[in-house]
């Protein structure tokens, strides 16, 4: 049916897990609740927008998504929606989503939220996802943003504090994204995209995805450091990155391409929960 074509082109799961931590972001800015005219305004604002740049993300990769299997069924790479519409469909939700962000937000937000569409859609999908093997690391900000956004549709500041939440993210983009690299490691040869596996081989990668899973454990702890959380958080951090280094140290030492697909399973899971359990640390 042609709604799930379009509801496709949203790339939902990321989607939903880009605005569950923009919401913890929200409830996180503040002692207590948190209006929910500014939480409903918010996520359907920052939906509509990650949708649009997820839109035009199927549209400006349309030929690598014809080549690989993960992505060849893809609405617009399978010729069921037409570039046209896919682009007219983002350029409506992108619209929408920014005029609700910016007359019933705050306009600090709607700004953001535009670059953030910005990068993704332009700087990453448009240039460094072809022009270099850290396309995933510099591209990683725009993708790391929402719980900043979500922090300044309660606030209309920004702080130290959200820019904390944004460098966990940040930092647990690279394993995430090059775990799955490795496995789908023939996609991104046939496709010619510079994904680190294809440029630097699967072993320097494993390497990068423990070394980079280190930095993340460290800096997952920096809530409790510099007194944004307390214990809860504090044993929950702690047990999540133990399990992200026993899956980042098990693939370093694997050639089985499952614990490659694992690891990355175990990656959404991990910041799902980590930032669930920010948010039942500063209410509980």
């Amino acid at each position: 049916m042609m709604w799930r074509d379009y509801l496709e082109l949203c790339k939902p799961k990321v989607v939903l897990l880009m605005l569950l931590t923009a919401l913890v972001g929200m409830y996180l800015a503040v002692p207590g609740a948190v209006a929910m005219h500014i939480v409903f305004s918010s996520i359907v604002g920052i939906g509509f927008v990650a949708g649009s740049a997820a839109a035009i993300n199927h549209v400006v990769d349309k030929r690598i998504d014809a080549i690989m299997a993960r992505t060849k069924k893809r609405p617009v790479a399978k010729g069921r929606v037409s570039e046209k519409r896919a682009l007219g469909f983002a350029f409506l939700l992108g619209v929408i989503g920014l005029y609700i962000l910016n007359v019933y937000v705050n306009t600090l937000t709607a700004v953001l939220t535009f670059a953030t569409l910005m990068g993704y859609a332009g700087v990453y999908t448009g240039y460094l996802k072809r022009a270099t093997p850290q396309n995933i690391v510099i591209g990683g900000l725009a993708g790391a943003a929402p719980p900043l956004l979500g922090w300044t549709a309660v606030t209309n500041s920004m702080s130290a504090h959200a820019l904390l939440l944004v460098l966990i993210i940040f930092a647990w983009t690279p394993p995430h994204f090059w775990a799955l690299a490795i496995y789908r490691l023939d996609d991104y040869k046939q496709a010619e995209i510079p994904m680190l596996p294809v440029t630097h081989g699967i072993q320097y990668t494993k390497l990068h995805v423990l070394l980079y899973t280190v930095l993340l454990v460290v800096v997952s702890l920096l809530p409790v450091v510099v007194g944004m959380s307390g214990t809860i958080y504090g044993v929950t951090a702690s047990a999540l990155g133990l399990r992200f280094l026993y899956w980042s140290w098990k693939l370093y030492h694997s050639d089985e391409g499952v614990v490659a697909m694992r690891t990355f399973r175990f990656s959404i899971v991990y910041l799902m929960l980590l930032f669930v359990g920010l948010l039942f640390d500063h209410y509980i």
